[in-house]
């Protein structure tokens, strides 16, 4: 790996052997590409090892870092939402390979981070949302909905163009009292948003432990952890939460979306509307034609900078 000299994540894997090109080219499509170190282990007496796809012929560590010297600050904020879809693309390889969940360690200098508690203060994210940070008091607008957000290890900030188009897709289609259904918690910026915009419920999942951990603490530090579910899985029958929604959010990677647009489909209520954001403008075409091929008509389009969300509505019976 790149020597290091200032703040930066070290990201880990555990993976059998073959699957370490994968874990590579994964790390090399979003940017990480300054060299990996490959560590062998032995996972025998290890049970985590057993939980992952597939029988490991030779269990290794692969470890890559990001040398946060190398980003451009104004890019700073995009680093949450950028690891979140190498989490995501991870996941998704996963299925076929034997892949285990990445790890993220900060090691961030004092001054560093201090610098980025001093950033991250209020900042808007719909048109009505707020977020802003634990540790940063704000007197909100008569007609602002604040939530107090901490981004744990790169889950979320709000920054990202994604998810600022979902917040506002989120915005123009709850209704007071949907049952709505986040597929990809995350930190819990939009699950909380839909509780605090009139949700009767709102169930989410994510297949990051430490994400719904971080979701469930945010959503109670917001005070609508008695209507916010957040448990550990997917969208489909095996998953935790297997009912209809009025409104089914998923703000994931093109890949995970088409693979789980049966799924998906599935969860949205006679009626109700799917909305998908974290579609790459490239992958916008493949994406619409998985969703149609659900008997789904779409309802909406918004694209910022090269980031597109979709609104999409399921018909009514008879």
């Amino acid at each position: 790996m790149a020597s290091r000299t200032g703040p930066w994540l070290e990201l880990t894997v555990r993976c059998d052997a073959t699957a370490v090109a994968t874990v590579a080219e994964v790390f090399a499509a979003y940017g990480i590409d300054q060299g990996i170190a490959v560590e062998q282990e032995n996972p025998s007496d290890d049970p985590a090892a057993a939980a992952v796809a597939g029988p490991p012929t030779a269990w290794v560590t692969v470890r890559a870092a990001l040398n946060l010297e190398d980003v451009d600050p104004a890019r700073w904020a995009d680093i949450h939402g950028d690891l979140w879809q190498v989490r995501q693309a991870l996941w998704l390889r996963s299925r076929s390979q034997p892949i285990g969940a990445l790890t993220i360690v900060e090691r961030q200098a004092v001054a560093e981070t201090a610098r980025w508690m001093d950033d991250y203060t209020v900042h808007p994210v719909g048109h009505r949302v707020r977020i802003r940070a634990p540790w940063h008091a704000y007197e909100p607008a008569a007609d602002e909905v604040v939530i107090a957000l901490d981004p744990g290890r790169v889950f979320g900030t709000g920054y990202h163009p994604s998810t600022q188009l979902s917040m506002e897709a989120l915005e123009g289609e709850l209704h007071a009292g949907d049952r709505v259904l986040d597929v990809g918690v995350g930190s819990g910026a939009l699950t909380i948003a839909a509780a605090l915009l009139g949700a009767s419920a709102v169930d989410a999942v994510d297949i990051e432990p430490a994400a719904v951990e971080l979701a469930r603490a945010n959503a109670a530090r917001n005070g609508v952890a008695g209507i916010v579910r957040v448990e550990l899985g997917s969208v489909g029958p095996d998953g935790p939460f297997p009912g209809r929604y009025d409104l089914v959010v998923a703000n994931i990677i093109a890949p995970v979306l088409m693979e789980l647009a049966p799924a998906l489909a599935a969860a949205a209520a006679p009626g109700g509307a799917l909305l998908l954001g974290g579609v790459h403008e490239a992958d916008e075409a493949e994406v619409c034609a998985a969703f149609e091929a659900e008997a789904l008509a779409l309802d909406r389009r918004a694209q910022r900078e090269k980031w597109v969300t979709l609104v999409w509505r399921k018909a009514r019976r008879g």
